[in-house]
């Protein structure tokens, strides 16, 4: 590839810097768009100005990736170090007031946890922040780590094992599985025999793309059901229980989750008679913004509601 001579360059932005830093990780404009929340055509107008600027092509397409070369993996780290000193001292002068905020916090969660942990959320906000808004992103494990990293979310929710990379993590409470039937299910007990409990049909929620440890849950009801017997799989927790709700079907799900729906839906709870892992719920939050006055409120916030001593981890089943 030709390079546009240095007489051409312009002067660097945070924003080109961002760019790069992105790239360097993702290796792919499509996914570095969208974890900056900016178009391609934007985004390839900021490259176009890194190369000119560097005299260097920076990124060349292999296949489907866009591999650095060796001057943008020789400069990564200053880069990281300018973009980590910025926000440095952004920490350092912009203190958080929840009470005049109007900040938006951004979650990365299951659909269990946007259930069971909303409510409780937006109550505390309606007294302590009633200007803060929140919202729960899709959750994608390949996005996980970047969104965090970049700052496009906040804080991640529920049992992510594999997040560890520049991530910091605090426990909020510890749950297990149970699984929910509609009322008056003609063959079935609240406390099955695990013949019986296989016999049945099943809902299975995808948990495979999420990096949930839901998907080790997953695994061990399909190593005891029959495939025949798995009627249906969805890629979300409510999705599954409205599906069994109308049917003889059973859902197995986080017993958080199963306690709020079961009440909700007018379902009954059943005891699985599968060994099924424990888990637990934490919040995950990036190193970058472990002094962010913001991050750090919410981060607060949130362990006073759910922490295991808590009214709410009280209610669990």
């Amino acid at each position: 590839m030709t390079t546009m001579p240095r007489e051409h360059t312009e002067g660097l932005d945070l924003n080109q810097l961002r760019v790069m830093d992105v790239l360097l990780r993702e290796r792919s404009v499509t996914r570095s768009s969208m974890v900056l929340n900016t178009s391609q055509p934007a985004l390839s107008k900021a490259l176009s100005k890194l190369r000119c600027y560097f005299d260097d092509p920076l990124f060349i397409r292999v296949g489907l990736q866009m591999e650095p070369t060796p001057k943008a993996l020789g400069m990564a780290p200053a880069v990281r170090a300018i973009l980590d000193g910025v926000q440095s001292l952004h920490v350092d002068q912009v203190p958080f007031a929840p009470h005049v905020s109007n900040r938006n916090f951004s979650f990365l969660a299951v659909d269990a946890a946007i259930v069971v942990m909303l409510p409780p959320i937006v109550r505390a906000l309606e007294s302590e922040a009633p200007n803060v808004h929140v919202s729960a992103m899709p959750l994608e494990a390949e996005h996980l780590h970047g969104w965090l990293q970049t700052g496009k979310a906040d804080i991640a929710i529920g049992s992510y094992p594999l997040l560890t990379q520049g991530i910091r993590r605090q426990i909020l409470f510890n749950a297990t599985y149970m699984s929910v039937m509609r009322r008056g299910h003609p063959r079935l007990s609240t406390t099955p025999t695990t013949a019986e409990f296989t016999a049945e049909r099943h809902v299975l929620v995808a948990a495979e793309r999420t990096g949930h440890a839901m998907q080790m849950a997953q695994e061990a009801l399909e190593a005891v059901i029959p495939q025949n017997n798995i009627a249906i799989r969805v890629p979300g927790f409510t999705a599954a229980v409205l599906a069994a709700k109308q049917t003889d079907a059973l859902v197995t799900l986080p017993s958080p989750l199963a306690a709020v729906l079961a009440r909700e839906l007018d379902l009954e709870l059943v005891k699985p008679p599968v060994r099924l892992p424990k888990f637990e719920i934490a919040q995950y939050w990036h190193e970058r913004y472990h002094r962010e006055p913001g991050n750090m409120w919410m981060r607060s916030m949130l362990h006073r509601l759910f922490h295991s001593g808590s009214r709410f981890a009280a209610s669990l089943p």
